[in-house]
């Protein structure tokens, strides 16, 4: 497909969307014909195929051997998503820092009221792992996503688990990505003054100090959202970013 056929097949997908989430194309309806559609929308057959195909891998519509496309039931609803390309942007992360601020705040007050023997036992070796993991930015990102997931898991609670285990790595930024200029001493002292924050917030869960666990969870947030934010503010006043260089 040129590009110009791909920049109306995208139009003309967005179009359809739309009026498939506003409720003017009901689930269950039938879509026009693809000849129809090309008609009414001036475009070829191969740009609407092309745009009907988006729409099935959405969910949104589904096809009918020899009837045509439909709405699907369920196109209406919409999951979440937080794709790793919109992570791309600092601005991006610091939104997702925003969310994560309130969400694992109340997360770490629900693992210090219900945590286990076992729950503690996977903490801590989480914790273990990302210490162990400092020469390699990466890997101790993945280490930290595994550290709150298992916080997510002490709560008792599946949709906590399943929502930070989705996350993944979104949750954390390696911090290569704000410290890439910086010398091994800045690396070494920003992992040590993160580990101070995740030891607080699981002395806490241990005692069970629920106001405790929450007050760490949303220390080490703020000082999170801080450190990117600062990092944001920097990069704004580089030559050339205000013009996208």
């Amino acid at each position: 497909m040129t590009a110009a056929a791909s920049s109306l097949s995208d139009t003309l997908y967005k179009k359809l969307e739309a009026q498939i989430l506003a409720g003017k194309l009901a689930p269950g309806a039938r879509l026009p014909s693809q000849k129809d559609v090309a008609e009414t929308e001036n475009v070829s057959r191969t740009v609407v195929r092309e745009a009907v195909a988006r729409l099935a891998a959405q969910g949104l519509v589904v096809s009918r051997q020899g009837s045509g496309v439909y709405v699907a039931e369920t196109a209406q609803y919409k999951p979440f998503q937080v794709t790793r390309d919109e992570l791309a942007e600092l601005a991006d992360v610091i939104k997702l820092l925003e969310m994560r601020l309130a969400l694992e705040t109340e997360m770490a007050g629900l693992a210090a009221a219900r945590r286990t023997t076992a729950d503690i036992g996977a903490i801590r070796e989480a914790l273990f792992a990302m210490e162990s993991a400092f020469d390699d930015p990466m890997v101790a990102a993945r280490a930290d996503s595994d550290f709150h997931l298992a916080i997510a898991r002490a709560t008792q609670n599946h949709y906590y688990e399943r929502l930070i285990e989705f996350l993944g790595v979104r949750l954390v930024p390696p911090r290569n990505m704000y410290l890439r200029d910086e010398s091994e001493d800045a690396h070494r002292a920003y992992a040590a003054k993160v580990r101070a924050e995740h030891e607080d917030l699981v002395d806490a869960i241990i005692r069970m100090d629920v106001p405790r666990a929450r007050d760490a969870a949303r220390h080490h947030m703020q000082e999170s959202l801080s450190r990117h934010s600062q990092l944001s503010a920097i990069a704004l006043l580089r030559p050339g970013a205000q013009s996208g260089d």
